[in-house]
């Protein structure tokens, strides 16, 4: 049987950053930086410079991944695109972008979106594409977020959201590579809170206008605060350790044998409860404290420095964790080395 491996990660993260100092600043005094970096987990975050946009992050870092192997991009088949909507120009496709600035001329590309659970759906999608296509051999995955732009640090409904920060992420993936496998990978959805978190004016039902042109560029809110934030109390937790246990189950490991998690930024303490439950010290993973939350692109940052970091090695065990607004929650394992 077809096997799918790693080649290559990249990322590219901006030069620029904002503090807890700063984001405290922003609410104007309803959070104060102490708890900001405490409790949100945040002491600074990324923030692209006007130039970068979230297509132009995706390159970078797909450029970046490329050199990291000295892989030649017209080897790479298909690109998937996991950046976000929010974009330089709507309605283009972003996988193009990026395919024709790496020059990944014997490609052809598509645009995937699952909010922030879209790296984990792409490498299950490129696996499975890998494995039943005799004609595709190497996946590139690719790209960038700057959802920050949209946040309200006044909104205290969206203060889990004021650790957003910006860059872009890459992992190339080849058939039979031989190294780096990806093994089993579990997603569940909760689609009764699909419209209960996004960007609220801007789309068709609530058009921008002359009147809400100043608002609209700082829309991404909560539309049904109680009924998200009760609904992920109940199931949230569960739906990962579900995700966790059913990824391991398709892997044919247990809990025992995983010895670095590739986690999402979230909240300091929720952090700390993950790692207990699965029996992992602070060193088996990242807190992105220095990083904010980067979307999509979080688990491709913490693969990659944990691998700088020494904390990845041949035979290490990795699981990759995610969740988005939507909602949904993922998690893959991959056997590195």
């Amino acid at each position: 049987m077809n096997s799918v491996g790693i080649v290559s990660v990249g990322t590219y993260i901006p030069r620029t950053y904002i503090t807890a100092g700063d984001i405290s600043a922003a609410t104007q005094g309803k959070w104060t930086e102490k708890a900001i970096t405490d409790k949100l987990g945040i002491v600074k975050k990324p923030v692209a410079a006007p130039n970068e946009g979230t297509q132009e992050l995706g390159y970078l870092a797909a450029k970046a991944c490329l050199q990291n192997a000295n892989f030649d991009p017209r080897e790479i088949d298909v690109v998937l695109c996991m950046g976000e909507e929010y974009k330089e120009y709507p309605l283009t496709t972003s996988a193009l972008y990026i395919q024709d600035k790496i020059g990944a001329t014997n490609a052809w590309g598509i645009d995937l979106q699952n909010r922030c659970c879209t790296t984990v759906a792409a490498i299950k999608i490129a696996k499975d594409m890998l494995i039943a296509d005799d004609e595709i051999n190497t996946i590139l995955i690719a790209g960038g977020y700057r959802n920050g732009d949209f946040i309200d640090y006044t909104d205290s409904n969206v203060s889990f959201m004021f650790n957003l920060g910006d860059g872009g992420g890459a992992i190339l993936l080849k058939k039979n590579h031989g190294r780096n496998r990806v093994l089993g990978t579990h997603i569940i959805a909760d689609a009764s809170l699909s419209r209960t978190a996004g960007v609220e004016i801007g789309g068709q039902v609530n058009p921008i206008t002359a009147q809400n042109i100043s608002q609209a560029a700082k829309s991404l809110r909560l539309m049904d605060a109680q009924a998200m934030k009760a609904r992920l109390n109940e199931v949230s937790m569960s739906n990962w350790f579900t995700c966790i246990d059913k990824a391991l189950e398709k892997s044919q490991l247990t809990r025992v044998q995983l010895d670095y998690l590739a986690i999402l930024h979230i909240k300091r303490s929720g952090h700390s409860a993950m790692l207990n439950e699965l029996g992992l010290t602070p060193a088996q993973s990242i807190y992105l404290e220095n990083y904010g939350h980067l979307g999509q692109i979080d688990q491709i940052l913490s693969l990659e420095l944990a691998l700088k970091e020494g904390k990845v090695k041949d035979g290490s065990t990795v699981c990759m964790l995610s969740a988005g607004i939507g909602y949904v929650w993922a998690a893959n394992m991959i056997r590195w080395g």
